[in-house]
């Protein structure tokens, strides 16, 4: 019998090979037109999606130097909005605490993209509704069919499903995969990473 590792292993080879690489590149062009006009990439999710988040946050202001925030690394005033206003407005009423406006991004990482209809992710829907009011660029790295993310985004990837057993587990991977790609981008990286530069 095929092992486990072998079949996870197998549906991620497929994965990048059904990937979007243009979709990929629509994406470096809109994040070197952020940072060209002095705007700033928000970046947003839940879960290991907002653990990914924090990480891109990093790279996206060291390597890339790009103006770069994510809600979700400041554990008090989230929780604080979650207990005051409800889930469903946290990532929205800071945004607008932040005032997001037609030169920044919102960059969304999230295994289905929000949906109101399932009552998924309702933070992020309506924080893109309200990108959309203010023009602002949207942009993300989402699994299953895409989500409100992928039907209102500028760029988006879809990390394509092969396995519906294993979505999340895949999406969240590949969102790294891609960001990563992402820094490492002509159009993007501005500056030298460690090991890259340090001779052998």
């Amino acid at each position: 019998m095929t092992s486990y590792a072998t079949r996870h292993l197998a549906e991620s080879v497929e994965i990048i090979q059904r990937l979007d690489a243009g979709q990929i590149e629509r994406l470096a062009e809109q994040m070197a037109t952020v940072r060209q006009r002095g705007g700033r990439l928000f970046f947003l999710g839940v879960g290991g999606s907002a653990a990914n988040c924090s990480h891109a946050v990093n790279d996206f202001r060291k390597i890339a130097g790009i103006e770069a925030y994510a809600p979700t690394d400041n554990v008090s005033e989230l929780t604080a909005r979650t207990n005051d206003e409800g889930w469903a407005t946290v990532f929205v009423e800071w945004l607008k605490t932040s005032r997001l406006d037609a030169d920044d991004a919102v960059f969304v990482m999230s295994v289905g993209g929000g949906s109101l209809e399932n009552n998924i992710s309702p933070n992020l829907v309506r924080a893109l509704e309200h990108a959309q009011s203010v023009g602002a660029a949207i942009l993300g790295i989402v699994g299953r069919d895409g989500g409100f993310t992928a039907r209102v985004g500028t760029a988006v990837v879809i990390v394509p499903t092969v396995n519906p057993d294993t979505v999340t587990p895949h999406a969240e991977a590949f969102q790294a995969v891609i960001w990563h790609l992402l820094v490492s981008h002509p159009l993007l990286k501005a500056r030298p990473t460690k090991w890259e530069s340090t001779p052998s």
